[in-house]
């Protein structure tokens, strides 16, 4: 939705400088640092919307990049993190394994006779 909501914005803006432009159609004196030439003021806006667009483009073209950087480094990171994570599960799996597996040999349970059978064997 957002989107929509920018190119239809853009669109709007679009119009009213084409517009504006159409409107303005006389020759203007441009300065340049160099000299002064005459061109149609509708060249004029036309060009500096241009130049506006393609500064604003490049700007959001720099702040994307760097976004889709960070996002890759959190994501390794993140990546990194599962791997651990799934190393440290495996290796509390195997330690539990291990510890049934000596438990059982190295403890000797001893059964501890319950009430009813030493009052059997008492009184026989």
């Amino acid at each position: 939705m957002k989107v929509q909501w920018t190119l239809v914005v853009g669109l709007i803006f679009a119009i009213i400088v084409a517009v504006f432009a159409m409107v303005n159609v006389e020759s203007v004196p441009v300065n340049y640092v160099f000299g002064e030439a005459r061109w149609p003021l509708i060249l004029v806006i036309l060009g500096s919307v241009l130049i506006g667009f393609i500064i604003s483009f490049c700007f959001s073209a720099f702040r994307m990049l760097g976004s889709k950087r960070q996002t890759k480094a959190v994501r390794k990171e993140l990546e990194d993190t599962r791997v651990l994570l799934n190393e440290k599960d495996a290796e509390i799996l195997r330690l539990k394994d291990e510890l049934r597996e000596r438990g059982a040999s190295a403890f000797v349970i001893e059964e501890i006779p319950d009430d009813n059978e030493t009052k059997k064997g008492t009184k026989k």
